[in-house]
């Protein structure tokens, strides 16, 4: 899952700030924060091993695979914040996205300066909410591409994604109860 799916399915302001640094940091580093920030880099890793596993998004990564090949997983990730992102009243986003935000530069001195970097871009284009719309999702599947070292800059990954919104959404509305459901199992376990 990417960026607004990890933040969506945080528990906690402090599971929030794990569920990004995740992406961030190094594996043995992971245990160096509070317990609470350890939980949200615990739970992020969980989602993504259940993302991984589950056979909706063995589906979904079929429609990009021909295409960008082992990246897929990445292109599906992006797609299904879009999914989330329109799942979501537009009030209920709009103040989702802020929290995010102020949550984040809250922790800011914890995090590494390439995540700071991220984070101003981030808020400034304001990510979270713009994964709503059509240019939102086409700028994150760029970025997606910009970063990959061996594809192609200029592949139709978002008209793949355009051709094939039904299908996807289809994935998505199978995949993402279970997700849920999963992340809430995972956080019970944190408290007990």
């Amino acid at each position: 899952m990417n960026f607004l799916a990890h933040s969506y399915l945080a528990f906690s302001d402090e599971q929030i700030v794990g569920q990004f640094l995740e992406d961030f940091i190094r594996n043995k580093d992971r245990f160096s924060f509070p317990d609470k920030i350890v939980e949200g880099i615990l739970l992020h890793r969980e989602i993504d091993t259940f993302t991984d596993a589950h056979p909706e998004i063995h589906e979904a990564k079929k429609i990009f695979r021909p295409l960008v090949r082992l990246y897929s997983g990445a292109f599906v990730d992006v797609a299904f914040d879009y999914f989330l992102a329109n799942s979501l009243a537009d009030k209920v986003l709009k103040e989702h996205s802020l929290k995010v935000y102020r949550v984040l530069r809250n922790y800011e001195d914890i995090f590494p300066e390439n995540f700071k970097r991220m984070l101003d871009g981030m808020e400034r284009d304001n990510w979270l909410y713009h994964y709503r719309k059509d240019q939102g999702i086409q700028f994150s599947f760029r970025n997606v591409l910009n970063k990959a070292k061996y594809l192609d800059k200029n592949l139709a990954v978002f008209e793949v994604f355009i051709s094939n919104k039904p299908q996807l959404q289809s994935h998505f509305d199978l995949f993402f109860p279970d997700l849920l459901n999963h992340a809430e199992q995972i956080n019970s376990q944190f408290r007990n």
